[in-house]
Parts: structure tokens; sequence; C-alpha cells
């Protein structure tokens, strides 16, 4: 793992996308930026999608993130919301895909779970864990919750993937006693 990772969460809407870039330095991460896009102006559908895309050029070209992470649509009971959502998705996606940059892709509960430790976690509890764990200063914080859900699906990747790895693994306290002889008191 590189020593600077930028890693460009989004949460995907065709209302209101929601993104947030997260660094990693010396293993640390802290929120560079986070907002949102306000897409109700656009009456036609593929319209935003467009814009979707087009903004997620400009965020890439801004930024030059290293790893794009990306909140999956869930099921839910309307299907035409589902299909506009993915189609949401798919154009952020594709601006990822035209710049080469790496996908990962995190369901909502993934995305909570690790974030609240409980999947089933509010909106409010998303941001003010994030508020805390990434000493966001209250100022900082936006209104739009759609902001600090793209951040939480960037430092969801994080958690996935940069954590640093024990210098030793154990697969229990058997595995331990045996690779450590010396530590144990007898």
């Amino acid at each position: 793992m590189p020593q600077e990772r930028i890693i460009l969460g989004i949460d995907p809407g065709t209302i209101v996308m929601g993104y947030g870039v997260l660094i990693i330095e010396d293993r640390k991460p802290r929120m560079e930026t986070m907002g949102v896009l306000k897409l109700d102006k656009y009456e036609d559908h593929y319209l935003r999608l467009r814009r979707i895309y087009e903004r997620l050029i400009s965020l890439i070209d801004e930024y030059h993130p290293d790893e794009l992470a990306i909140e999956a649509p869930f099921f839910g009971k309307n299907v035409q919301s589902m299909l506009k959502l993915g189609r949401a998705q798919g154009a952020a996606i594709a601006a990822a895909l035209n710049r080469d940059i790496p996908i990962a892709e995190y369901a909502p509960l993934k995305i909570k779970m690790a974030i609240t430790g409980n999947g089933q976690a509010a909106k409010e509890q998303v941001a003010g864990m994030l508020q805390h764990i990434l000493h966001i200063p209250d100022q900082c914080m936006l209104p739009q919750l759609d902001a600090t859900d793209g951040l939480a699906a960037a430092f969801c990747h994080y958690l996935q993937t940069g954590r640093p790895k024990a210098e030793k693994s154990y697969s229990g306290w058997k595995d331990f006693i045996e690779k450590n002889p010396k530590k144990i008191r007898k």
C-alpha cells in the first residue's frame, strides 16, 4: 500500500448525490472535502445522469483519487426508483472507469456497520460518528446527510483495505502460545 491514498466516496442519487474525499497519510485518515450535487433542477432523468458523470469527472480531475468507493443500490419495494438509482450509480462508475480508477462497492448495511457498529443506524448517527472519528469541525458539517454518506463509503473502504496488518497473526490462543513460548509464564 502506498503511504498516501486518496479515496473518493459516492452516495449515488438522482435527486441528490453525496460525495466525500478521504486522504490517508501515514495510515491516518482525514477528510479533505465533502459535498452534494443537487439534481432536482433537471427534469429530464438523462440530463441528471449526464450531470452526475460530468461532476464525477471534475472531482476526479481535481482530487486525483486512487480508488472510488460507492454505495450499492439497496433493494426497495419501488422497482422504478431502484432502476433510477442504479443508473445514477452506473454514471458514477463510468466516470471512474473513464479515468482508470479502481472501484469498490459496498452495501448500505455494510457501510453503516463499519462506521457505527449497527447496520440499521440512522444517517444522523453515521454523520455523528464520522465527525467524531475524523475530527470534523461543526462548521464543515453539511445539512445534507448525503455528503456524509459519501464520506462514509470512503471511510468504510479505508477500514476494509487500509488498516495496518498485525506483524503476526494467530488462529487462536493455542497458536499464540506455541508461537510465543517466552511470553508465557509457567
